[in-house]
């Protein structure tokens, strides 16, 4: 395993065990020729567009990250490219949960589906596939300010928290995408899926914090253009992985504004173009605007105003007790004081008690299966926190400890599990009015901290109200005075996904477009396929080639007469020699007409091909054009 240069960020490794379900092994062997031959397609119109309007540095990236144009990449090499830049590429399939996808991401790893799109969305997918991640997301990352972007935002994005909505909405466009790029997929099933997007969509449901980090990650990562309004440049892995859509978005009618951190703002939806982008200065303002808006976020906010959130999100989150005690749950009541901060916190179950996003043993959602509850803030009269409290003040109130448990000097030692005994029940009163009645029987303190205090026999009251009764169980109190930063998500994902059982299994394998009705087309391209080395090094067609692809011509106009990527790879291998095939101008003519008569996107697609596959034509003894490939022109 190659090793990160001691200049460069350190690569993760192993990759954390929650994240291993999501990786899939790439099977090269599913990919058809007609894949290679999409792929290939996508890279050669691309890239002369791509030197007049991407970022100059995507062009030279590519080369760096191993893509070529000739194949679909392996992420195996992929990843030992990325490795010199501090990254690395790990194979999934489809869609995977936007939060795994950013965790990979805040790690240094590229997620990249292995997928490669049918060659009927060549043009675009809703679906997460080779070319959009390796064509797309892969190259810049060579550009350290882009990298660095990359990273803040996964980093940012795993705080972020997410509703139950947010869960619904991707469900729904994974199976979305899913079908669509299913070979064997049906008219109705993916009107189907359209119609249960389109009702997530409007049923209406607030803008939680990763739904606005989505639209960051939108128009940036995705659709962003860099440098000047009058003259921006792609960088987006959406568009750079779209001959349709980079093509289009240069129109006037694609509206350019600034980047700021107000794109929070503005809604997209994946199904149809675009119809503005925006555009930031360079790939350092990327940052700033990104630290701007985590400014706003629970996480970095905190108090009522982070715990308000995560009630509306309804999913899990985690809240962090000056203590630095982490409380992972869905948050079901957060009650105030007259001053309007944190009294008592109720979280539904399953719920984690966790401390530097390691569960604490015995506080994972197995033992709090039902949920948890705590009250928080100053305890009344004393203003030394419950947290720091001394030995003494313990032993006032009449606990006593095994002389054992204590540090020579008499101390509460600062770190481990400890055993007390009161003589008596022991009265806690909040400054919010909380009445805390039970006995005290275990502490835990880290870092010279009490972080819990188990009570027995424990009730809990606010006025008339019963918050905790003592016919519940034990009750593990947090020492804690405020909220400090309030995430989506479980502190320790692992143990919490394992433990309650949301660790997906192995996601579905590699998709493979190779179906019953295209094995006979694959094999024409594959037989023209490996015939191309030859012919474009050769200056003149033989006579046996050229029996070859006369018979190759002839079975594609009689059997699969709708197809025209291969008809385009048959004019390439021919047009730059004197003397072409007489199917030649046949051929070409044919295209041209489903050029001028198509009302899809191969339309589109053909004449963008035609006008980069057969970009120069030979020239004649007499130094005169050949006439085919001046029509050619003409009808570009």
């Amino acid at each position: 395993m190659m090793t990160t240069r001691a200049c460069l960020p350190p690569v993760t490794d192993p990759i954390p065990e929650h994240l291993l379900p999501y990786i899939v092994p790439q099977r090269p062997d599913f990919y058809m020729a007609m894949d290679h031959a999409a792929w290939r397609y996508i890279m050669k119109v691309s890239q002369p567009f791509f030197q007049a309007h991407a970022h100059p540095n995507y062009l030279e990236g590519l080369a760096k990250t191993g893509i070529s144009t000739e194949r679909i990449p392996l992420i195996e090499e992929m990843d030992t490219c990325l490795r010199h830049f501090g990254w690395r590429a790990v194979g999934v399939s489809g869609f995977i949960p936007p939060a795994v996808f950013m965790e990979f991401q805040s790690l240094g790893i590229l997620p990249i589906a292995c997928d490669m799109r049918k060659l009927e969305n060549l043009s675009y997918t809703p679906a997460p596939d080779i070319v959009h991640e390796a064509a797309g997301h892969a190259p810049l990352i060579a550009d350290p300010d882009y990298a660095r972007y990359l990273r803040q935002y996964g980093e940012v994005s795993r705080k972020a928290i997410f509703s139950d909505k947010d869960v619904a909405l991707y469900e729904a466009i994974r199976h979305l995408s899913e079908v669509k790029e299913n070979p064997a997929a049906t008219q109705a099933d993916v009107q189907a899926a359209q119609s249960r997007f389109e009702s997530v969509v409007a049923s209406g449901h607030y803008v939680s914090e990763m739904a606005c980090l989505a639209r960051v990650f939108w128009w940036t990562v995705e659709y962003g253009l860099v440098g000047s309004l009058a003259e921006p440049k792609i960088y987006g892995a959406g568009l750079l992985s779209s001959v349709g859509e980079s093509f289009q978005c240069f129109a006037p009618e694609v509206l350019k504004l600034p980047f700021t951190v107000d794109a929070v703002m503005t809604g997209y939806d994946i199904t149809r173009p675009q119809p503005q982008l925006f555009v930031t200065p360079d790939f350092a303002a990327l940052s700033e605007q990104l630290q701007a808006y985590a400014n706003t976020m629970a996480f970095r906010r905190g108090g009522i105003e982070g715990l308000a959130k995560a009630l509306m999100a309804n999913a899990t989150s985690t809240t962090v007790l000056d203590t630095a005690l982490q409380i992972s749950g869905t948050l079901a009541e957060a009650l105030t004081d007259s001053q309007n901060r944190p009294a008592f916190l109720r979280f539904q179950g399953p719920c984690q008690l966790a401390l530097d996003d390691r569960e604490l043993p015995g506080h994972g959602p197995e033992y709090h299966a039902q949920g948890y509850s705590t009250p928080v803030g100053p305890i009344e009269g004393v203003s030394t926190p419950m947290a720091a409290w001394s030995l003494l003040e313990w032993q006032q109130l009449g606990v006593q400890f095994e002389a054992s448990q204590l540090t020579s000097e008499g101390f509460l030692p600062p770190d481990g599990r400890f055993n007390g005994l009161a003589k008596e029940p022991v009265c806690l009163r909040y400054a919010s009015g909380i009445v805390l009645e039970g006995t005290p029987t275990q502490w835990l303190r880290s870092a010279g901290q009490t972080l819990l205090v188990q009570f027995q026999q424990c009730r809990i009251t606010w006025g008339d109200r019963l918050l905790y009764s003592p016919d519940w169980g034990a009750f593990d109190l947090a020492c804690g005075e405020q909220v400090l930063s309030v995430f989506g998500g479980a502190a320790d994902r692992a143990s919490y996904l394992a433990k309650t059982d949301q660790l997906r299994p192995m996601l579905q394998q590699q998709k493979c477009n190779r179906t019953s009705h295209n094995q006979a087309l694959d094999h024409l391209y594959q037989q023209v396929r490996e015939k191309r080395p030859a012919l474009l090094a050769a200056s003149r067609v033989s006579s046996a080639d050229e029996a070859f692809l006369t018979r190759i011509v002839q079975q594609l106009s009689d059997d699969h007469p709708s197809d025209w990527l291969l008809s385009l790879e048959l004019l390439e291998l021919v047009h730059g020699h004197l003397q072409r095939p007489a199917w030649y101008d046949e051929l070409l003519a044919t295209l041209q007409r489903r050029m001028e008569t198509d009302t899809t996107d191969v339309a589109s697609l053909i004449r963008r091909g035609l006008s980069v596959f057969l970009a120069s034509a030979p020239e004649s003894a007499s130094g005169e054009r050949v006439a085919s490939a001046t029509s050619v022109k003409g009808s570009l």
